[in-house]
């Protein structure tokens, strides 16, 4: 049997970072008297590129104010992880571990974070030898775009048909759509499971504990 790729988007899906994100996005637009948003919104573009996230949540078109607050928050963002690393979903190492630990199995990351912000992440909680490949906003436009997917089937020789995209938000199940992978939903992130399966996902969990089965499951149905 050929192996097969498993593709996990990182905030949302992986690391509980909401919090982080949300006090960031806050201390940018308070330092540049802007009103702060309501949480519900920042974790709304959660998955974007930071370029991209921020053009959503101002209606300012201007394009210094947009680098501005991208500067802002990574300076917030940076002193906030500095002091603590967003933890881990419940669940989420047992079942990186147990999966890389297959012989049929590839792990591979597509994030909107930077490469300096998924290394850190990977560094921290000692995750970095689990994946093959890992794609970020530094390369690739953003998500939805499928180029972060296309990189990794091609630098792991996979076709689509033999992945599937995990995440957390309506741009990974799109992202996942437009490569040609599966797409799994997963229900604690940022957004709803019914967003979730209009943007494509063919199933939603909502715990790591049910991700073995639905992968098989998938697999199963091709």
């Amino acid at each position: 049997m050929s192996p097969r790729l498993i593709v996990f988007d990182i905030d949302g899906t992986l690391v509980d970072s909401q919090a982080q994100i949300h006090a960031a996005m806050t201390r940018a637009f308070e330092a540049h008297g802007l009103p702060v948003l309501p949480r519900e919104t920042v974790l709304s573009i959660v998955g974007l590129s930071l370029p991209d996230a921020i053009a959503r949540l101002v209606s300012d078109p201007d394009v210094a104010l947009h680098a501005a607050l991208a500067r802002s928050y990574r300076e917030a963002f940076f002193a906030m992880r500095a002091q603590q690393t967003a933890p881990l979903y419940p669940g989420a190492r047992d079942a990186l571990e147990r999966l890389a630990g297959r012989d049929d199995l590839v792990l591979g990351v597509a994030t909107g974070k930077s490469r300096r912000g998924l290394d850190h992440v990977l560094a921290a909680h000692g995750l970095a030898g689990l994946f093959r490949t890992t794609q970020v906003a530094d390369d690739h436009p953003s998500k939805p775009h499928p180029a972060m997917l296309r990189a990794a089937l091609a630098e792991t020789g996979i076709d689509p048909a033999d992945a599937v995209m995990i995440g957390d938000t309506s741009y990974d199940m799109e992202m996942g759509r437009a490569a040609g992978t599966r797409r799994l939903g997963v229900a604690w992130g940022y957004h709803a499971p019914a967003a979730l399966a209009e943007a494509g996902a063919d199933r939603v969990i909502d715990g790591f504990a049910a991700l073995g089965p639905a992968l098989e499951a998938l697999w199963e149905a091709a």
